[in-house]
């Protein structure tokens, strides 16, 4: 074979022209896959093959040689000797491998002028050569270093055998065994005695010379059998000749009885009695290992049957299979019997009696011993002569043969019953008397045919023939027991009967109040249903039963009816609440009949861009028989969303129960519709599944407003509206032009191509009904199903300057009365409409004239990302007769616009429809965030806790708790283990442990110190919730117990450093008592481990424990691994440097809001409203629903956001309208085209100085100087304390300079009516609190709140994971009077303080929430420290400093962005 370029290629087998497997076996060692082994019978052969395998070699031209070889050759004989031994007729075997390496010369480039090709053969030859250089170098190292060991006689250990890199290479690898292995190698070195080559020649005798030390000791390789009988047979040989020396034959130790012989083995010497013994022994080891397999097997057949044999005759019977051995009855010795009561015990005891006597009794010395009180030591004896066995009883001994007893000798016959005592039954066997006697038909003579002798008969057979009947006296026992069943069956139903009136009196009275109830809750809900009276709608005139109220209490009651109107909170949770559980039927029923319809609760309002459907309408009859529709402020309503026809529907709550009736017909009849019937089917367009209702083709996107009071001037207004869906997003934006046409329609600019129409239409006066506010001005109401809420919202400052003081309308000539108008309404274009809607159009109407709509063409949607304008170009005429009602509307109403569009499910999902997004978006200020915070671990010994969220709030306090596992190190101490803080987020790190050690969790917390917070006991700790990811919603993710750990003794820790409150507590951990596979094994490449610890404790005044709870990532290593980080990436690796060398960075921090609350009253406690839960409530099918809720209470706060976002987008957009407005009346000649091409709505203003009034000049002047006077901050909210706050006293700071600032930043501080401060340790400035003589108000509710007790609550507060400043800062020390640099990060609402920027470990916070920042020139100059500013909390000060002034701002805008906003 060649080895080329690393490649392995057979050089005897053309047909094996690929690169060949290396591979290594166990015992053979390194060795080519399929390499050709080719059988040769004499020199002349192998000389053939080695010229041919030449040949067959890769050779090339270089500059220094025409055939230069360009791999190395490898030549292997493999030999093979048999020897046939003439003494033991065996035949061994010797191989032996000569290997001949041809090796391919090293080379260099400069002088062989290789290129691309050549050059990579040559560098792989030098590769190869270098590797063998260092594995002979690594040889002779290793073989000089065992002969100083050797010489060395005061070594006390080994050395470390050198690593000897034989893999490097595909050579070296093949010629391990040539090299350092069972061989002897020889190396023939070419060189050259030419001066140029000096350096070369030199080199490869180097080369030479390290070979030469490697020293291998070669060894035969031979059979471990043949070997011993080669060193046998010496030894025996050697032991005859000592024999023979000592003048003893060798065959003499066989003549042992020869009396001569004997006569002269007196006369041997010692040493020839043990050459003899071990001669002996010799022989029978070469006899045994000579002994071939057939007579082996031939000796252990013979031991078989011998034993076999034994074992008949003893009784027991060995099956064919070798193994089961049975007891069976022996053929010719006489033998008892055992007989139990239990048939499985029966004859498996056999007592067999020899010849002559055989003892029988309780004593030790007796043949037969037999235990119990009625057996005597020497009861009797059984006499076996002539093959006849005769009994003896004892004196005294109780025998019984076949039921009579015995006093004297008496033959027993096979087959006989015999009892000895009382308890033990024995049937007698003799076999050879069976044989004998003729006579005998069967061993059970004198029985009855057929039945069959066991214990039963035996002991029926004593009793029969000792006069007992048996039968009779079980007849008398059984007739006892019968009576006792028969009073005891009287007296348990009698007391049955006492029980069974007793709780039937009870629920009699139980269905008397349940029935009393449910006839008042009729009552009431038919009061409250009939006629609507209980409707928020419901006026408080509507009640026509008679009053006998004075015109005070009348103006009381409705007072308090009018503001509790208005306040639906309660009963929409009402509503929510007790829904849930026909929500949640719902869905199970829908997901088990797989309808894709989707049930989820949504809260609807009558806005001007979220109209209800009409099924939301709550009618009303009034006393002349007419019925007006009235809407309810807030409506419950069940949002159906169908995942297969990709429509939404809104249900009203009756609705929805009406299809929940046919949905459970449905269930229960199975008639669920084929899962592959096409997605729009007739049962869901026809209505008859109850889960689908008629979806129209065309959906709603969005509305849009125009005021109308810009023809009062006349005036061409261009408007670019939004288009605002139901939620206040924004879906597009059209482009409207409004304007007074004339006869003509030149007006009209050249670039509008559409449609054009013309109508006509009739204001009368019932259409819009004109009403005085109270402000005296004109509202205008528009008559039939106009909408409440948008008359409010256009009612409120709609009047501009046309309105004059007495309320009339200025308008002009063209709008008189009973003259004709013609106004123009040109839709022109759409931007920003969602490509998920394909095509769309978009209609305008009066707002009370719904039937009366004037509408675009469809337009295809053909942009792809929605940004490419809709061109609808619809101009409408519409011309009306002045009317006072027309006149009013415009002055008030806005005109409305609606854009539809027909959205295809599979552009739904491809552009992400909300129905694809699955839930409704929430508002960004609402989402959670991207931290996980599970449930804490529930303790059974301390039960579920209640806290009262609407009591008042006592104080609040910022925690900082640090979590660490100790471990138990080799010196009986527990440190730390290693936290790795890869991830980029503070409060999470990963704990690396060892398995099978034993450790301990230690908690500090520390806070700032206060006089109502104390620390008392620890009463449990718990960890469990043992997972392998983070999120779990479902507790049979769990994995392992919850396991309560041992605690010790809490304590407060004082530090000099720093003056908070440390407070500390550990517990032994054992997490095998878990068992949990998680935790016992080692964990696997990628996984972590994460567990929950909740700490239970109780606090000075409280009425039940404080609960802090935290989620812990683990990774479990053996016992005996030092990694110390979690992964195994570069980044972990590298990173772990600086990580892991302080030992105070192995814990994970958490940051908590501690809120102890005041304890209500148990009066109050009673007062409060409860509200019916439904969701608790199980549903069949609820566990297919994956996770899914009912929206709750969060739904009404999402809602009235809407609402608020909704009013805000309305109030914008009037506000826009009113100034371009304003702008174009005072430039009404401007081009037309520039108005239309203007984007928005304030024009832009020319280069002139804008000309304003005297009035709006001083407007300007007010808004200015509010805008840039500054208000001192509102005062925190501050704990309450029994100590009021007070400034410090001058000899509370030291002398000198930085004592003056500290006491001028105090007394500037101060004057804000704020807690005074001074330095404090750790660049913090402390509160000074001091008692005063008087006690205030909000001391006294402080002592009241203290005895009564408090309620704690602790949450655990989500990391925010965006930045909003980091970098060093400088904070003031108290100690040394300097600065101390810190490394600062701003996520709101906290700013974490670190050491350095390489600490991953948080040191402090700061409650931005609850603080207050001070910055100003003056306080710098009383300071005399530039690019300072002071942060206040309720409980501390701190003094920071920035390192440059562009620095200021940044931080000023990232702590209090209000700040930074009115500085500017």
């Amino acid at each position: 074979m060649e080895i080329y370029c690393e490649q392995v290629r057979d050089l005897l087998n053309p047909k094996n022209k690929n690169s060949m497997r290396v591979r290594e076996h166990p015992i053979l060692g390194p060795y080519v896959e399929d390499l050709s082994k080719l059988v040769v019978t004499s020199y002349e052969d192998i000389l053939q093959l080695m010229e041919e395998g030449n040949k067959a070699r890769t050779v090339a031209a270089t500059s220094m040689n025409e055939t230069s070889s360009r791999s190395h050759a490898v030549f292997t004989i493999l030999l093979t000797q048999q020897k046939h031994d003439q003494a033991t007729d065996l035949k061994g075997e010797k191989v032996s491998k000569l290997s001949l390496v041809d090796l391919a010369g090293s080379e260099r480039a400069d002088s062989t002028k290789a290129q691309g090709v050549r050059l990579q053969e040559g560098a792989k030859i030098n590769q190869s050569l270098t590797t063998l250089g260092l594995v002979i170098s690594a040889l002779a190292e290793a073989a000089s270093s065992k002969d100083i060991i050797k010489k060395d006689k005061n070594t006390k250990g080994k050395s470390k055998a050198d690593f000897i890199p034989y893999r490097d290479s595909v050579l070296t690898w093949l010629l391990r065994e040539n090299l350092g292995g069972n061989s002897r190698t020889a190396m023939i070195a070419a060189i050259s005695p030419a001066d140029i080559n000096y350096e070369e020649t030199l080199g490869t005798l180097k080369y030479a010379n390290r070979a030469k030390q490697i020293m291998c000791k070669a060894v035969v390789n031979e059979d471990p059998n043949a070997r011993l009988i080669r060193e046998l047979k010496e030894e025996v040989q050697r032991l005859r000749e000592l024999l023979k020396a000592e003048g003893i034959e060798a065959q003499s130790h066989a003549g042992a009885g020869d009396p001569a012989s004997a006569g002269r083995q007196r006369h041997r010497s010692v040493s020839a009695e043990d050459a003899i013994e071990r001669l002996k022994e010799s022989e029978k080891l070469i006899a045994e290992l000579n002994e071939t397999w057939e007579e082996k097997l031939r000796k252990t057949e013979e031991i078989r049957l011998q034993r076999e044999n034994m074992l008949q005759e003893m009784g027991l019977a060995v099956k064919d299979d070798g193994i089961t051995v049975g007891v069976f009855s022996p053929k010719k010795t006489p033998h008892l019997v055992n007989l139990n009561e239990d048939p499985g015990m029966s004859e498996c005891l056999l007592y067999y009696i020899k010849r002559g006597v055989t003892k029988l009794g309780s004593g030790g010395t007796q043949d037969i011993q037999l235990s119990g009180q009625t057996i005597l030591p020497e009861h009797c004896t059984l006499n076996n002569e002539k093959d006849e066995i005769t009994l003896v009883p004892g004196v005294d001994a109780n025998c019984y043969v076949n039921g009579k007893q015995i006093t004297g000798p008496t033959k027993l016959r096979t087959g006989s019953r015999i009892i000895f005592g009382t308890n033990h039954v024995f049937r007698f066997t003799n076999p050879l008397q069976a044989r004998s006697d003729l006579d005998f038909r069967s061993p059970l003579a004198g029985t009855p045919a057929g039945e069959k002798v066991d214990w039963s008969y035996a002991q029926t057979e004593l009793l029969s023939k000792q006069g007992i009947d048996l039968k009779a006296e079980m007849a008398k026992g059984l007739q006892a027991l019968e009576e006792k069943y028969r009073r005891e069956k009287f007296e348990s139903d009698r007391k049955m009967e006492i029980q069974k009136k007793d709780y039937e009196a009870k629920i009699e009275g139980l269905q008397k109040q349940i029935d009393a109830q449910s006839m008042m809750s009729s009552m009431y809900s038919s009061y409250m249903m009939s006629n609507s009276m209980m409707t928020p709608d419901r006026d408080f005139d509507d009640y026509v039963d008679p009053c006998l109220w004075s015109a005070r209490e009348f103006q009381i009651c409705r007072r308090a009816w009018d503001k509790w109107k208005g306040y639906q909170f309660t009963s929409l949770r009402d509503q929510l609440w007790g829904n849930m559980v026909f929500l949640k039927e719902a869905n199970a029923i829908s997901v088990e009949l797989k309808k894709k319809v989707v049930f989820q609760y949504v809260l609807l309002s009558e806005t001007l861009y979220s109209p209800l459907p009409p099924d939301f309408l709550a009618t009303t009859r009034t006393g002349k028989g007419v019925v007006v529709k009235k809407r309810p402020r807030i409506s419950v309503a069940v949002e159906v969303k169908d995942l297969k026809n990709c429509a939404i529907h809104y249900w009203s709550l009756e609705k929805f129960r009406q299809r929940l009736e046919l949905m459970r017909q449905m269930y229960s009849n199975d008639a669920e519709i084929s899962p592959s019937s096409p997605d729009i089917t007739m049962e869901s367009v026809g209505g008859s599944d109850p889960f689908y209702d008629r979806f129209p083709w065309f959906k709603l996107i969005g509305r849009a407003f125009v005021n109308l009071s810009s023809l009062l001037q006349p005036v061409s207004m261009s408007h670019k509206v939004p288009v605002v869906n139901e939620l206040g997003e924004v879906r597009g934006h059209l482009r409207i032009f409004v304007q007074p046409a004339t006869a003509k329609d030149d007006d009209i600019p050249d670039f509008i191509p559409g449609v054009r129409q013309s109508v006509r239409i009739r204001f009368s006066e019932s259409d819009v009904v004109i009403e005085r506010n109270l402000n005296g001005q004109k509202t205008a109401l528009s008559n039939g199903t106009s909408v409440d809420l948008e008359e409010e919202v256009f009612d409120s400052g709609s009047s501009l300057s046309d309105l004059s003081s007495n309320g009339e309308v200025n308008h002009h000539p063209h709008l008189a009365v009973g003259k004709d108008f013609t106004m123009r309404v040109s839709v022109l274009q759409a931007y920003g409409i969602s490509p998920e809607y394909s095509d769309v159009f978009c209609q305008f109407h009066f707002m009370h004239r719904c039937d009366e709509s004037f509408s675009t063409e469809s337009i295809k949607n053909a942009a792809e990302d929605g940004s490419g304008p809709l061109n609808f170009f619809h101009v409408q005429n519409i011309s009306v007769t002045v009317t006072q009602a027309f006149v009013d509307y415009v002055t008030t109403k806005p005109l409305l616009f609606e854009v539809f569009g027909h959205c295809s499910e599979q552009t739904a999902l491809h552009h992400g429809h909300p129905l694809s997004r699955g839930a409704r978006p929430i508002p960004k200020r609402m989402l959670p965030p991207s931290t996980w915070i599970s449930e804490p671990v529930q303790s059974a010994r301390i039960g579920p806790l209640k806290i009262p969220s609407s009591n008042p709030v006592h104080c609040t306090y910022d925690l900082l708790v640090s979590f660490e596992i100790r471990e138990l190190a080799p010196n009986g101490e527990y440190l730390p283990v290693v936290v790795d803080h890869a991830d980029s987020l503070p409060c999470t790190g990963i704990f690396i442990l060892h398995q099978g050690i034993q450790r301990r969790i230690t908690i500090t917390i520390a806070h700032e110190s206060g006089v109502e917070l104390g620390w008392k006991d620890v009463k449990e700790l718990l960890v469990g919730h043992i997972r392998t990811t983070q999120e779990v919603t479902d507790e049979k993710g769990y994995d392992g117990s919850v396991f309560s750990l041992t605690l010790s003794p809490g304590q407060l820790v004082k530090k000099h450093d720093d003056d908070r409150t440390f407070y500390r507590f550990d517990a032994s951990w054992d997490s095998s008592m878990h068992n949990s596979q998680l935790l016992n094994n080692i964990s696997s490449y990628g996984e972590r481990v994460y567990i929950t610890a909740t700490a239970y404790i109780q606090i000075n005044n409280c009425s039940q424990p404080a609960v802090i709870s935290k989620d812990l990532c683990l990774v479990i290593h053996g016992r005996d691994s030092k990694a110390t980080t979690a992964g195994r990436s570069l980044k972990n690796i590298f990173s772990s440097v600086n990580t892991f060398k302080y030992s105070d960075t192995n814990r994970v921090t958490g940051v908590y809001d501690l809120i102890l609350r005041e304890a209500a009253d148990t009066g109050a406690e009673r007062r409060q409203r409860k509200v019916l839960d439904t969701s608790t409530a199980y549903v069949r099918g609820e566990e297919n629903l994956q996770g899914w809720r009912p929206r709750s209470d969060s739904l009404i706060f999402e809602h009235q956001w809407t609402l608020e976002k909704l009013q805000r987008l309305h109030d914008v957009e009037d506000t826009r309208y009113r100034l371009a407005l304003r702008n174009r009346q005072k430039n009404p000649t401007a081009n037309m085209e520039t108005d239309w091409q203007e984007s928005n709505y304030v024009l832009k203003r020319k280069n002139s100085r804008a000309e304003l009034t005297e009035r709006e000049k001083n407007l300007l002047e007010k808004y200015v100087s509010l805008m840039r006077k500054h208000f001192p901050s509102k005062e925190p909210l501050m704990r309450r304390s029994s100590n009021d706050m007070s400034t410090p006293s001058s000899d509370e700071s030291g002398g000198g300079d930085m004592s003056a600032s500290m006491l001028s930043i105090a007394s500037v501080l101060s004057s804000h009516s704020q807690p005074s401060i001074a330095s404090s340790a750790g660049g913090m400035l402390s509160v000074s609190n001091k008692p005063t003589r008087s006690i205030s108000a909000g001391n006294l509710a402080s002592m009241a709140a203290a005895q009564t007790g408090f309620v704690p609550e602790i949450r655990e507060i989500r990391i925010n994971p965006i930045i909003s400043k980091r970098n060093y800062m400088n904070f003031l020390e108290e100690n040394t009077n300097g600065w101390v640099k810190r490394w600062v990060v701003v996520r709101r609402p906290y700013a974490y303080i670190y050491k350095h920027e390489k600490d991953p470990v948080e040191r402090g916070i700061i409650n931005l929430a609850t603080s207050r920042v001070e910055y100003s020139e003056d306080q710098q100059a009383m300071l005399k420290v530039p690019n300072t500013f002071s942060v206040i909390t309720p409980h501390r000060g701190f003094l920071m400093q920035t390192l440059s002034d562009q620095d200021v701002q940044e931080w000023l805008y990232a702590i209090n962005p209000l700040l930074a906003s009115q500085m500017q």
